[in-house]
């Protein structure tokens, strides 16, 4: 059914039940997990000025990632999955469809905040990445008792 699954993570709460969720599923199925964590950093290009700062920033990003990504590592390897990690830099919910594509991903497995009405009507990435995905998500639902 799924040979791959990727599970996007950053390492908050809400990530750690999707990956876990996700590790489970792989399991049960037999599946390895491509781990997935992305650099977003905000704002506009920045003048040179501040261009030192800004690659010390990355360097801060990719060693957290690094760090986090390991912690799934870990889970999949107790449960005797094979893990694939990889950090890419952009807009998050674009890389992650574009990881699942160009790596010919079978599924995606992420979990979905609680995030109240106003944030339920503007989404989040989750949702971004339900609609604009070509392979099935399969999200985890936190709810107000988890936060």
């Amino acid at each position: 059914m799924y040979d791959s699954v990727l599970i996007p993570y950053d390492g908050s709460e809400e990530a750690k039940k999707g990956a876990n969720h996700g590790v489970q599923l792989a399991a049960a199925l037999g599946s390895a997990v491509h781990v997935l964590y992305v650099i977003d950093l905000p704002g506009a290009p920045r003048a040179l000025s501040i261009r030192d700062d800004e690659e010390k920033m990355r360097q801060e990003y990719r060693e957290y990632g690094e760090r986090v990504i390991e912690e799934v590592r870990d889970v999949a390897s107790k449960h005797g999955v094979d893990c694939v990690t990889a950090i890419r830099t952009g807009s998050v919910s674009e890389e992650i469809v574009h990881y699942a594509d160009a790596e010919g991903m079978d599924a995606i497995v992420m979990a979905s905040a609680y995030r109240g009405t106003v944030g339920a009507i503007l989404g989040g990435t989750t949702d971004k990445v339900v609609r604009t995905a070509t392979v099935p998500v399969i999200t985890q639902r936190m709810g107000v008792d988890e936060l």
